[in-house]
């Protein structure tokens, strides 16, 4: 067994095909099969299943996928770190961001690392914050970018940047012309909620909770999986909602929404960097941190 066949092995995981991980690693698919029979030798088991075109872990190959994914890691970790020290930043580093985060604040923070940095490749997978937290504590991504806080004592969380929420209408609504709304009003009108995962969601709950009103007296008309989907729905008169002012500056900009304050609710939030509290972080990662508390100052 050596670190190449399981970055092979890894790779067919990842993408169910021994013939599309061929085409990643560049190898023919017979001999990415011989290293798979190779880490099955040696383990004395079989390691992946063939269903139809797809190709998947048995329950030993998913105990070697955990382990082998943080082998590959701390393979990058150390190579990083002795480049680190002869003066070279280069390599890869994996961000996850929830909705706001990966939408609009992580990409304007990656261009100007990747001029900063041009030999790190970065990545950014997006999803609810508590999937990118999950992501985080299982190594999927080095650094995360959230919404929310969390209180599962494996991972570290510190403020990167402020946010500030506030309910937003579309064009012609009969509230359009106002600059805030008591928040027992929330109820009369259609209202767009987020998923239960969201940290925009989560905030607003808490918000409601604390000043004593309930979200559940809300008249949700539909439930989506991103601010996006959100935006489109107010834009379109399916109902209002609240909503970063960050997401939909350039709307409101344009004169095509309105945003409002809640009378009786605090709206104001933080996004968090994220991280695995007894994960070591890597050079990249910390250079990444720095540069973005340089560039988004918590205010």
């Amino acid at each position: 067994m050596d670190l190449w066949q399981l970055q092979i092995f890894v790779t067919v995981v990842e993408e169910n095909s021994f013939s599309k991980a061929s085409h990643i690693i560049n190898l023919s698919q017979p001999t990415v099969s011989s290293h798979i029979k190779d880490l099955e030798r040696h383990f004395q088991c079989r390691l992946l299943d063939r269903l139809g075109k797809k190709t998947v872990p048995t329950q030993a190959g998913l105990i070697l996928l955990e382990h082998a994914k943080k082998m590959l890691a701390l393979r990058d970790r150390t190579e990083s770190a002795m480049l680190d020290f002869i003066g070279c930043t280069k390599g890869s580093l994996i961000i996850g961001g929830s909705t706001i985060p990966a939408g609009y604040i992580l990409p304007r923070l990656m261009g100007p690392f990747a001029q900063a940095y041009p030999d790190v490749a970065v990545s950014l997978h997006a999803g609810d914050t508590r999937q990118i937290i999950e992501d985080v504590k299982n190594g999927r991504v080095e650094l995360g970018v959230v919404g929310a806080l969390t209180k599962d004592p494996a991972i570290a969380q510190k403020v990167l940047v402020a946010d500030e929420m506030k309910l937003i209408v579309p064009q012609g609504h009969k509230w359009a012309h106002l600059s805030d709304i008591d928040c027992n009003k929330l109820t009369d009108e259609p209202f767009i909620a987020r998923e239960p995962g969201s940290g925009t969601w989560q905030s607003i709950c808490k918000s409601m909770a604390t000043a004593g009103y309930n979200p559940e007296k809300l008249h949700t008309c539909m439930t989506m999986g991103s601010s996006v989907s959100v935006l489109q729905g107010i834009l379109n008169h399916v109902g209002i909602s609240i909503l970063s002012t960050i997401a939909v500056a350039d709307d409101l900009a344009k004169g095509r929404l309105s945003a409002l304050a809640v009378n009786g609710l605090d709206l104001n939030r933080f996004f968090y960097l994220t991280w695995a509290r007894k994960r070591t972080q890597s050079p990249i990662c910390k250079k990444f941190i720095a540069f973005a508390q340089q560039h988004l100052p918590n205010t």
